[in-house]
Parts: C-alpha cells; structure tokens; sequence
C-alpha cells in the first residue's frame, strides 16, 4: 500500500502537468488564431483604402523672397581725350549735376598754336584759290576775243585758237584743286576746333558724381589715360534680380515687384520687370532680370541689396495632390492612383507647395483618384475599394 500510495503521490502531478500542457496549447493556438485575424483584417482594411482625393488643376501664383542688387541706370567714368593740363576742376563727390554742365576745364597751348597754324593755312590757300580764279578769268576773256575773230577767215590761225581753249581748261582745272585744298584747310581748322573742345569735359547726362579722382595741375590724357571723375545716373535705377531656373517661365513683362532695403525696414519700394537676360548664370542655374526703378527722393543707392517680393506666376495650370499623397523612397517618389479599383504606382516629381497641397510633375491628369494617405505597403496591383 505504501509503494502505491507513493506511486499515486507521484503520478498525481503528473496527469496535473498534462492537463496544464493541454491548457498552454489552447491558448497559444488561440493567440496564433487573433493573430492571423489581425493580420487579414489589415490587409483588408488596405485592400478597401476608401479614402481617395483627386488630382487638382489650378494656376500657380505664390511669392517667394529673392536677393537683388539695385545698380545705376547709367554709370560713367570720365577720361580726357586730349592730352592736358587740368586747370580746374569745378565738382566734387556728391555733386549733383545736369547734362552738359562743365565738369574739368583742361589746358593744352599747343592746340590753340595748331589752330592758328591751320587758320593761317586756310587763308593761303583761299588767296591762291582766288588767284587761280582771276588766272580763268584772263584765259576765258581771251578766248572769247580769239574766237570773235576767228569768225573772219584769215584773222587768227586754228592752232592759235586751240591753244587758248586748252589754257582755259588748265585754269579750270587750277580753280577747282585751289578750291579742294582751301576746303581741305578749313577741315583742318574745324577738326583743331573739335579737339579743343575735348578740353572742356561735361556731363554727359543728368547725375551724381560718385568719384573724383583728379585735382588741378595734373596731366591727363595721353600716357596718362587715368578716370578722372564717375558720373552716375540714381534718379533712375536698374534692379537686378537672380531668379531661380524653375520660375523662369513666369517672368512677365511690365509686371509690378515690390521690394524694401535695409535701410527703410518699413518701406515699400516697387519696380517693373523691363528686361531678361535670356540666359542662366552656369555656376546658380539663374536668370538675372532687370526691373526699372524710379528713385525720385533720392533714398535709394547702387549698391544696395534689396529683397524682393517675387511673384511666380506659370503660363499653365499645375497639377495639386494632398502632401500625404506623395510617397518617397530611397528608390523613387510616387503617388498610388486608383486605376480600374486597383493601385497603380505613379512616379512623379515634387514642385511647389500650397497649404496641405503639392505641386507634382508625372503622368497624371486632373480628376485621376489617388490615395489620400499612401504608403509603399501598398503594393501596386492591390485592390483598393471606395469606402461608403
């Protein structure tokens, strides 16, 4: 009995520990059975992705701040021509002048000496010219009388009259080259005039003298081809704005720009698209377009950078989908288009963005469904069902 009952003892936790296995099994199958559950009804809820949006078609029209350079709409540096002293020089830095104001007064003696050389000049060939006239006159006089007489057979022999008639075409000839060489003369004196002129330097339009660089007693001209002064043009002002390669398109003559400067923060300048360069910069992939500023108080400068309010504008509409549409890999970017109930990888590339919208480039038209919040878990090829 007692072998028994310690068998018993024994054999009693032993059925106990088969029952609990049993227990252990049931529920391990069970939680297999929730997962699998689980795990299908995911897979349904992706198959049955109910919530699509539709590919949007609108203009793109947003502002974006870009860097300018304000420029003067004409700059000048000032050299004399002739060769000279500077006598005077009658502005400074800052000096506000008006086209064709003096601005240096240069001295050259040997100009005025070839001046009244050339005068000189012009007057001996007019007394020779004048000489050679009254010579023609003599010679036609003579053969008017020889040819009067020649009527009367016998008065004058032919080689006679012959003779006269050639003086007066050599004296014709004789007036004509006096004439050349006087008018040759008298070019010669407006041409030394011309270049004395050059010693009077003058503005060349309405401006601001930025720089001088020359005082009174210098030589300049020649050897010495030195600036002597830089004239620029502030009233009127060039903008030069870099923009960028992907809005190049939306550049729209005449357009209004607003922009401020560092120097007036609460100020609002504004300029109009006048120019592009139709080319890109190769090192920026940018376009620099030249607005047209007005600067009438003066507040403005060359020199300074701007920033500027430029408005995009395409000459197209752009495709929009939700920001949560687009799907980025290491291998591609893509939206999910629902085609024919099922999903379709749709490679596309990213443009502008617009609150909880996105520009897109890719093959896809206005009114295409895609999947509103897509992954790459969902496969292309799986079904997607409209939700109700």
């Amino acid at each position: 009995m007692m072998r028994l009952k310690n068998l018993s003892v024994i054999a009693g936790p032993t059925a106990s520990s088969g029952r609990g296995s049993v227990t252990f099994h049931k529920k391990r199958r069970m939680i297999r059975f929730k997962f699998f559950f689980i795990l299908v009804c995911l897979t349904v809820g992706w198959s049955q992705t109910g919530d699509l949006a539709p590919v949007v078609s609108k203009p793109v029209s947003r502002t974006v701040e870009l860097p300018g350079e304000i420029l003067p709409f004409l700059s000048v540096s000032l050299h004399a021509k002739v060769p000279g002293y500077v006598e005077t020089v009658l502005v400074d830095r800052g000096s506000v002048v008006k086209q064709g104001q003096l601005l240096i007064q240069l001295n050259a003696p040997e100009i005025k000496a070839r001046i009244a050389e050339a005068e000189f000049k012009v007057q001996v060939a007019e007394s020779e010219r004048l000489r050679a006239e009254a010579q023609l006159a003599g010679a036609q006089s003579t053969y008017e009388r020889l040819k009067k007489a020649a009527e009367t057979p016998g008065a004058v022999a032919g080689n006679e009259l012959v003779q006269v008639e050639k003086e007066v075409q050599a004296a014709q000839a004789s007036v004509r080259a006096r004439g050349e060489t006087s008018r040759a003369a008298q070019a010669t004196v407006q041409a030394e005039k011309d270049m004395e002129a050059y010693l009077r330097i003058t503005a060349p339009f309405d401006g601001v003298i930025t720089d001088r660089l020359v005082h009174p007693g210098a030589l300049a001209g020649a050897g010495s081809d030195s600036v002597l002064l830089v004239i620029q043009q502030v009233a009127h002002l060039r903008l030069v704005v870099a923009v960028p390669e992907e809005d190049v398109g939306g550049i729209s003559h005449g357009a209004k720009v607003e922009f401020r400067v560092p120097a007036y923060p609460d100020r609002v300048y504004s300029g109009a698209v006048a120019r592009a360069a139709h080319v890109l910069d190769q090192k920026n992939r940018t376009m620099p377009v030249e607005l047209d500023v007005f600067n009438p108080d003066g507040s403005l400068s060359p020199g300074m950078y701007p920033a500027v309010k430029w408005q995009v504008r395409r000459s197209h509409p752009a495709l929009f989908v939700p920001k949560t549409s687009v799907v980025t890999t290491t291998e591609r970017v893509f939206v999910i288009r629902s085609r024919n109930g099922r999903a379709e990888w749709v490679n596309v590339k990213k443009g502008a963005a617009e609150g909880d919208l996105i520009e897109v480039l890719g093959d896809l038209k206005p009114g295409d469904m895609v999947v509103r919040r897509a992954t790459d878990e969902l496969r292309e090829g799986s079904p997607i069902q409209t939700g109700k």
